[in-house]
């Protein structure tokens, strides 16, 4: 059980909620951002005794009915509901790390997919396996060592300023991919691989530190993405999100409506990676 993290994003929660959100008074005087603990300990039908010492991070380790009730009171998602769970130790032990192999029926959709950018992601966000376009659309993965095969990193490793963000789709998407990532930490809590990155991260950018001091936890979806490439211009794409439950695994999958300027983008694309991969 992660006493530390478990009282921390309860606080962040309980600090989120407005009286009025719980059908409470807000009162005089109220100092406290969000709820009080006292007003969380009694929607959640427990003392607040209880309840002050989870947040202190010294309480015994709750009960699935306490978490559940907590989750009530605090209107968590479906996603942060399951995180509090997985740092109370309330679910079956995660293997060791993040599934790496790839299933094969997964390998023949990308290899099919040679109109698409397709790529495969684990729970921490390394590129698994990918097809043509999307090398060609993204960077030569094949190039990389693993380790930088990671897209977290390759977000976070030269500390973007937000100002500089005109596309607010690439911001939302970074955020996006941090949460899952906050998820994918609390899943699988001893894999040095996740802590790995997020001390280094930590370190190395401001704005990642920042991010993750939010506590967002949201698994991620789809949304649309602006891309810059060198060769064929500026493209819109629909980026679609496949889950691979039983690996834990993202398929990533970016489109474009035909007819548009895009779609014709990734046309050219297609020739254009083909050609270069062929005198190299």
């Amino acid at each position: 059980m992660d006493r530390k993290e478990l009282a921390d994003f309860l606080k962040s929660r309980r600090e989120r909620i407005q009286p009025q959100d719980v059908g409470l008074e807000a009162g005089p005087r109220r100092r406290t951002p969000g709820l009080r603990r006292e007003e969380v300990a009694r929607l959640a039908g427990m003392s607040v005794d209880y309840y002050i010492r989870l947040e202190q991070a010294r309480g015994p380790r709750p009960s699935r009915q306490i978490l559940g009730a907590l989750a009530r009171a605090l209107r968590l998602t479906d996603d942060e509901r399951e995180y509090v769970y997985n740092l109370a130790g309330e679910r079956t032990a995660p293997p060791p790390g993040p599934p790496q192999d790839v299933p094969a029926g997964i390998l023949h959709l990308l290899y099919r997919l040679d109109d698409t950018p397709a790529f495969v992601l684990d729970a921490k966000y390394d590129v698994l396996a990918w097809n043509v376009l999307a090398a060609a659309l993204i960077t030569d993965f094949a190039a990389l060592a693993p380790r930088d095969r990671n897209s977290i990193r390759s977000f976070f490793r030269d500390d973007p300023d937000p100002a500089l963000f005109t596309d607010q789709a690439h911001w939302s998407f970074m955020r996006e991919s941090l949460a899952d990532l906050r998820v994918a930490a609390a899943r699988y809590p001893d894999d040095p691989g996740i802590k790995e990155l997020v001390a280094e991260m930590s370190a190395a950018s401001g704005l990642f530190r920042r991010l993750w001091a939010e506590r967002e936890v949201r698994v991620r979806h789809g949304t649309r993405k602006l891309m810059r490439h060198p060769m064929v211009g500026e493209i819109e794409l629909h980026c679609d999100v496949l889950l691979v439950p039983d690996r834990d695994q993202k398929v990533v999958l970016y489109t474009a409506a035909p007819g548009t300027p895009s779609y014709e983008a990734l046309k050219l694309l297609r020739v254009v990676g083909v050609q270069d991969m062929s005198t190299t």
